[in-house]
């Protein structure tokens, strides 16, 4: 998706002693991302950090749900002995 210089916002990250860098958000993802940052009482660059977490624990999540492929259920049936 592509925004025109005037729908990007440059979204800027820094926090003690941390690197800080920029990304280019279109207008409302900015937007909602400064009302949920408020809401949470947190910086965006924590709401960012956040929603990266979250983002990774629901893959992770889909991952276990799935069913076991042919060779994972032969590896796990395996006889140790």
């Amino acid at each position: 998706m592509s925004a025109t210089s005037a729908e990007r916002t440059a979204l800027r990250t820094a926090g003690s002693g941390k690197a800080e860098s920029s990304l280019a958000v279109s207008l409302e993802p900015w937007q909602e991302l400064k009302r949920l940052a408020s809401e949470l009482g947190a910086t965006v660059g924590e709401t960012v950090a956040l929603a990266v977490r979250r983002l990774r624990q629901d893959r992770i999540g889909d991952e276990l749900v799935a069913s076991l492929t042919p060779d994972e259920v032969v590896w796990l049936d395996a006889d140790l002995g």
